[in-house]
């Protein structure tokens, strides 16, 4: 193991970000400071020195929060940005201004620490008039959940709490890898990223949990939410393994570790996944529209393009970008194609960054390759990198585990 590799457990449990790399099993206790100097340690290490992208772009500060994991907005609502924190809670930024009496508020039956807690939410394309969203988090026996709220009638800043319904349920094997994000593509399903299972190597079952089509885990899962003929959710019928005897229905794409972020291009549909590595290397996948379909990205055969077990991995799609831990890197956070006009500087280009080096970088992502791949120049690194998020006018905003919420605009 790398020495940033063996720094990457301890800082992961400190975080609990559920996107850590490093083969560790174990849990590790970290204070915070020692938290924060290890990540110091890690980014002075950093031996890359690629040359600066992108000029005239700020990060402007939205406040402060309990370690949030996530930032995201209802469609079509132009004043209100919400802020998923792992601890249970859902913050509403209206108008610019932070409220104080959170959107929904589950704490007393998330499980919060480590890689667990609450860790997205995403609202249906129909929100405003079915108020629907759904939200993802760790429940106090270890079991990640998918599921359904209402907003309030009376209240736009409001959930009801009393409105929970399950959609769906996947038992991680332990308590990293979770991965977590709810996601409506732009064909109106809802996308779920699920780790492997957690530990080392994929090490659950014969194989793996991730090149099993039997299983949940280590997958993009593509549902549809809503009741279907008795059930919590419909399984839609163009689903890759529908017709497949022995696979699971929802899977989407599979082959990987720990798909803590992903994201659509809100002008083409096309889908990028951020998967993170174990010891040597973090990834980004990229798919045209529809192409993700029935996709094997590779783990655990594959970590990137290194072979790490002499396993089949039938029709294994490599990474479009591979980020290496000997370069201070040791779990991908994954962005999104700004389109946001009010940042010229970096439209089109893939936004992204990692937990431990915490410098904000971009990229142009093609089918099969990656161009001009390099740091933002002038904006400051953000210390514990948690996630990106966008709103519903385009806009993307950055989230630090430590508190800050940053929202990227032009100088």
């Amino acid at each position: 193991m790398t020495r940033v590799a063996s720094l990457a457990a301890p800082i992961c449990a400190a975080l609990a970000l559920g996107a850590c790399g490093s083969d560790d099993t174990g849990s590790q206790e970290t204070s915070r400071s020692e938290t924060a100097t290890m990540v110091q340690t890690s980014q002075v290490s950093t031996t890359q020195r690629a040359r600066p992208a992108a000029t005239g772009v700020r990060l402007v500060r939205l406040g402060r929060f309990s370690a949030p994991l996530y930032v995201t907005a209802p469609p079509g609502d132009n004043r209100r940005v919400f802020v998923v924190e792992q601890g249970g809670t859902i913050r509403v930024i209206r108008g610019g201004r932070r409220l104080s009496r959170p959107f929904l508020d589950i704490r007393s039956i998330v499980r919060a620490g480590g890689e667990q807690g609450l860790l997205s939410m995403a609202f249906a394309p129909d929100y405003a008039r079915s108020r629907r969203f759904y939200v993802n988090y760790t429940d106090r026996s270890g079991v990640q959940r998918v599921v359904e709220y209402r907003r309030s009638r009376a209240s736009r800043d409001r959930a009801v709490r009393t409105s929970a319904r399950n959609v769906l349920r996947y038992d991680d094997l332990e308590p990293n890898h979770n991965g977590g994000l709810l996601k409506f593509g732009p064909d109106r399903r809802l996308y779920i990223g699920t780790g492997d299972g957690g530990g080392a190597n994929d090490q659950h079952g014969r194989r793996g949990n991730a090149q099993d089509l039997g299983s949940l885990l280590g997958k993009i899962l593509r549902i549809d939410p809503r009741p279907s003929g008795g059930r919590p959710y419909g399984v839609p019928s163009d689903n890759p393994f529908v017709d497949r005897a022995g696979a699971r229905p929802e899977i989407y794409s599979y082959g990987l570790r720990n798909p803590w972020r992903f994201s659509f291009d809100r002008s083409t549909g096309d889908l990028s996944i951020a998967d993170v590595g174990q010891n040597a290397i973090e990834e980004i996948n990229f798919a045209r529209r529809g192409a993700a379909r029935g996709a094997n990205y590779g783990w655990r055969p594959f970590e990137g393009r290194r072979r790490n077990f002499d396993e089949p991995a039938p029709g294994h799609v490599p990474p479009v970008l591979e980020l290496s831990h000997d370069d201070g890197n040791c779990s991908v956070t994954g962005g999104y194609v700004v389109r946001d006009r009010g940042v010229p500087a970096l439209r089109g280009r893939y936004v992204y960054g990692d937990l431990c080096r915490g410098q904000l970088r971009s990229v142009r992502l093609r089918p099969g390759s990656a161009r001009g791949d390099a740091a933002i120049r002038n904006v400051p690194r953000v210390e514990q990198l948690a996630s990106f998020g966008e709103d519903a006018r385009g806009r993307v905003y950055v989230a630090s585990l430590s508190g800050p919420v940053y929202r990227l605009a032009s100088r």
